[in-house]
């Protein structure tokens, strides 16, 4: 039942995103934004109704770093997302308004412009609408959209940026699509692996990332079938066999309330994956050498874990080579770029 009602709210929530009301003014500054799309990536695509421009982005980021959207004006987006840690955190699970825990880690938002459903159980289908459940959130910012767009609005010089860049007012339209198109610009693919098979760097990888590189994506241990493609995951959601000790958090099944997808999570792209421990959806695994042994091991034996979770077989040597492999999938350079900084 509980489920059912979280379900409902959230629908309704999202309908109200997804309205774009029809009155707007003329004067909007439409000047496109150009993406820095890295070798081997494909250029994003773009929502008809949010087409990215310099001032959504501008607006995007201000709103990214301001506690103004969270009740007590305490918590902002950056609070759970920090560029340091690839816009991840390093807790498991991030304090919201009065130090309010939820049930996640929170994700990285590295490369969201190629993510196609969000929300680690899938429960948001669109970035456009993404950022009303963290700002709506008991657990996180608390605080009502429209109470927010009030907010914003009574400060002139934030009504006049959002004037700009989409001909009207803050409302829960402007507000989450001046946010998605922030975070659409947050691409990363210049790690050290990037370098080696995109960039023809030969030495950007060592001898034993080389060999990780080789166990990641061998038949045996089957790592890219799910953490597939330039942003390495499917998109899926699985079973991974961990042990549910987060009892309310039932994942994949919340939405689609089908008993088979107890314990399924969407899998998680593993660029810059050594920045954003801990690890697993409530963030049970602290480190990658804990990540590695859970899939070394086979899982914890879960009754609807994937298949595909089995028992590897690996040794000291090809533990530490495949972890450096996960390392060489670290991007530097977008954990330092001024581009995303307030």
């Amino acid at each position: 039942m509980r489920d059912l009602k979280m379900l409902a709210g959230s629908l309704s929530l999202l309908l109200l995103l997804a309205c774009e009301p029809e009155a707007t003014a003329p004067d909007v500054d439409d000047t496109p934004y150009s993406y820095d799309v890295p070798a081997g990536f494909p250029i994003p695509v773009e929502p008809a109704e949010n087409p990215l421009t310099v001032a959504k982005v501008a607006l995007g980021k201000r709103l990214f770093y301001d506690p103004i959207l969270s009740a007590d004006e305490t918590i902002s987006c950056n609070s759970c997302h920090r560029q340091e840690f690839a816009f991840a955190d390093n807790v498991a699970i991030s304090p919201g308004v009065a130090g309010r825990l939820g049930m996640r880690n929170a994700p990285s938002l590295a490369n969201l412009a190629y993510v196609t459903v969000f929300h680690k159980d899938g429960g948001v289908p669109k970035l456009e609408i993404q950022a009303g459940s963290p700002i709506e959130d008991v657990n996180e910012m608390d605080l009502s959209i429209f109470v927010a767009a009030d907010r914003i609005n009574a400060l002139p010089e934030y009504r006049e940026q959002f004037l700009r860049a989409f001909g009207r007012e803050a409302d829960a339209f402007t507000i989450t699509r001046a946010l998605a198109a922030f975070q659409r610009t947050m691409i990363s693919g210049n790690s050290a692996y990037d370098q080696y098979s995109h960039q023809g760097m030969s030495t950007a990888l060592s001898a034993a990332q080389l060999r990780g590189r080789d166990l990641f994506f061998s038949d045996e241990l089957a790592c890219s079938t799910c953490h597939s493609g330039f942003n390495f995951t499917n998109d899926d959601f699985f079973n991974n066999g961990l042990e549910l000790d987060h009892s309310d958090d039932l994942g994949r099944r919340r939405i689609s309330l089908d008993s088979l997808d107890i314990g399924k999570f969407r899998v998680p792209s593993l660029r810059n994956i050594s920045l954003t421990a801990p690890y697993m959806h409530a963030g049970s695994l602290p480190t990658l050498e804990a990540v590695v042994d859970h899939y070394n091991r086979g899982g914890v034996g879960h009754p609807l874990q994937d298949e595909r979770i089995r028992p590897l077989g690996l040794t000291d040597a090809e533990r530490a080579d495949l972890i450096a492999f996960l390392e060489s999938l670290t991007d530097e350079a977008f954990v330092e770029d001024e581009r995303f900084m307030p």
